[in-house]
């Protein structure tokens, strides 16, 4: 008898199982960066979702008996994330970035962007007013997660949402359907900035940046995301090359771009060393998210 058969026979509450999975989770050692970084929120997640209780409260769940049903689809979801090493986000096709909640599935990476928590107040040394961002650019917009939160943000702009794949286009529409944002967010299928002939206040991206050498390291987790989203080129930033010479001729004037690089401030400030990069702070440090204007790419600043 498996681990799993025996747990459909001998456990019966949500606390019996909530032990069960922390066991399970660490016992695999798996990776967690999807949302959660450890066993136990992982773990407490999954079994709220799946049994369709509040995420935020577990502790009056704790005693309450699973029907056969309920106990099956658990020990499935389970067995999922500790033998394919599946990330959550994916079991339950839920993804949070900061207080918004997107649909997510393997056509896209799972949102855990920096720049949501640098739009509106932060930027407003460099964009003074929110009113005054009427169009604005989100490359790279995978889920679309950045597009939504910008069209909530700036609610006088317009927003186009760029990606080079049609299945991430495909998921981006769904949130945007889910949000009501259609008459506001534009989706475009191209390469950066291809064929794109508008101007926009801000433009936004976070692009593929993992370097050739991480990219071959990566915890199995994140070898289920599509690849395209997470690598570029030897030392990550063949991307970030292309939006920092080609940015410029899409701003307007004092207009803002906003991306994030991962790890790779030194490498990039090497790059490129006449541009004046701001660095922004946010949770994760203040290495991650660079700010150029117009006139800095331009050299006019």
């Amino acid at each position: 008898m498996s681990v799993f058969e025996a747990a459909a026979q001998q456990l019966h509450t949500v606390r019996d199982f909530l032990r069960f999975t922390v066991s399970q989770f660490q016992e695999a050692e798996l990776f967690f960066g999807h949302g959660n970084d450890n066993a136990y929120d992982e773990a407490a997640y999954l079994i709220l979702h799946t049994l369709h209780l509040p995420l935020d409260t577990l502790e009056p769940f704790l005693d309450a008996r699973l029907l056969d049903t309920e106990k099956s689809l658990l020990l499935q979801l389970v067995q999922r994330r500790t033998s394919e090493r599946i990330p959550v986000a994916y079991l339950t096709h839920q993804a949070w970035q900061g207080a918004y909640e997107f649909y997510v599935d393997e056509r896209v990476i799972v949102p855990r962007s920096f720049i949501y928590e640098l739009l509106g107040t932060p930027l407003h040394p460099w964009i003074e007013y929110d009113e005054l961002v009427h169009r604005a650019l989100d490359l790279c917009t995978g889920s679309g997660a950045l597009a939504i939160q910008m069209a909530d943000i700036y609610p006088d702009a317009m927003i186009d949402a760029v990606d080079i794949s049609l299945n991430a286009l495909e998921v981006a529409g769904m949130n945007i359907e889910d949000y009501g944002l259609e008459d506001r967010i534009n989706l475009i299928h191209t390469d950066l900035f291809t064929g794109i002939d508008t101007t926009y206040d801000l433009i936004v991206s976070n692009p593929p940046y993992v370097d050739a050498e991480s990219v071959a390291q990566l915890p199995e987790e994140y070898l289920h995301e599509p690849e395209q989203a997470l690598g570029s080129g030897i030392d990550g930033l063949d991307a970030t090359r292309q939006i920092i010479q080609q940015a410029a001729r899409y701003l307007n004037p004092k207009g803002v771009l906003l991306v994030e690089i991962g790890h790779n401030r030194e490498v990039l400030e090497q790059a490129f060393p006449e541009l004046p990069f701001t660095w922004m702070p946010t949770s994760g440090g203040d290495g991650f998210v660079f700010l150029l204007t117009r006139e800095q790419l331009l050299g006019e600043a």
